[in-house]
């Protein structure tokens, strides 16, 4: 039986409460500087989804994933 890691559920829902905080103040700017941070926000996501995925295909595919659309959302979708 696996063991269960509370702190990675603490991390993880200490992540979400600071993504969202981060995401609120981002929508505070003035076009395109919104976009543009939020962009990039998702494209840290992405990175640190990569880094820490350890060899987990799906949590890799997922951190690619999220780093195309931040650099999409930066570049194209303002």
């Amino acid at each position: 039986m696996k063991r269960l890691n509370l702190s990675r559920q603490a991390l993880g829902a200490l992540g979400l409460v600071i993504g969202f905080g981060l995401y609120a103040l981002a929508g505070r700017l003035h076009a395109p500087w919104d976009s543009v941070l939020i962009g990039v926000l998702f494209m840290a996501l992405g990175v640190a989804a990569f880094r820490y995925a350890q060899g987990e295909r799906w949590i890799q595919a997922l951190g690619l994933l999220l780093g195309v659309y931040g650099l999409v959302r930066a570049t194209f979708l303002h």
